[in-house]
């Protein structure tokens, strides 16, 4: 069973998911109100956060990450794994909670849609349960350090935000010529589904196969490249892996 400390969105994702997959899990909290909502929804165990014995079990960390050592100062023993969604939050910091094997996992917030692409690392024992256990939510690449979580953090969990402002700008410019707003939101949320379903290809080659001579697409991406949009996001991925 895995005992899953917190109840925000990203825990209710991986509950969905791991009862999906026949994966028995239970809620630790500190607030019995919402401990027990969360129990009573899904007909899980719940248990509460202070005093709660961790010896010889999986825990899944789903706190905010400023709420470690109140979390840490409640919980007793020594758990078999520790996983953690903490952003930022290291390996060496999260021995406050003591386990006898960590992995850190960052998810994004499609988790809720069974979609996330999550990146796991930490203790190679422990790397195929991880891995049965993020699948649950979507998609996971395993990296053999942290600092390469990190950077995969600026992709894949602040990413959606970059491709957020990429949705609303194309949005923005149909309506600039003419589309009313839902519809213009309508079409760059169906690019955004059509791009998913291309997404195996390299982007290389997918441009290549839209941009025919001369032709709009060429037009569109000679006044994006005037506009210096690749450094942009590169840039943007760079700053965002550096932030600790």
């Amino acid at each position: 069973m895995v005992y899953i400390v917190g109840y925000g969105a990203m825990a209710q994702a991986l509950i969905e998911g791991f009862l999906q997959r026949g994966i028995e899990v239970a809620i630790v909290g500190r607030n019995s109100g919402k401990r027990e909502l969360l129990s009573k929804r899904y007909q899980i165990p719940s248990f509460d956060l202070e005093d709660f014995d961790i010896s010889d079990k999986e825990i899944l960390l789903a706190v905010k990450p400023h709420a470690l050592e109140e979390v840490a100062a409640q919980l007793r023993g020594e758990a078999e794994v520790l996983y953690s969604i903490l952003a930022g939050v290291s390996i060496e910091n999260l021995k406050l909670i003591s386990a006898l094997h960590y992995i850190r996992a960052m998810p994004n917030i499609a988790a809720a849609y069974g979609s996330s692409m999550t990146a796991l690392t930490g203790d190679e024992q422990f790397k195929e349960r991880a891995i049965e256990l993020f699948e649950a939510i979507g998609e996971i690449i395993w990296l053999e350090s942290e600092e390469k979580l990190e950077v995969a953090t600026a992709i894949a969990g602040s990413g959606p935000a970059f491709l957020a402002m990429v949705a609303e700008a194309i949005a923005d410019g149909g309506v600039a010529c003419g589309l009313r707003r839902d519809e213009a939101y309508q079409l760059s949320a169906g690019l955004f589904r059509s791009y998913g379903a291309l997404s195996g290809e390299l982007p290389s080659s997918i441009k290549d196969r839209v941009m025919s001579p001369a032709g709009t697409t060429a037009r569109g991406v000679r006044e994006l490249e005037r506009g210096g949009i690749r450094s942009h996001f590169f840039e943007a991925v760079v700053a965002a892996s550096k932030k600790r």
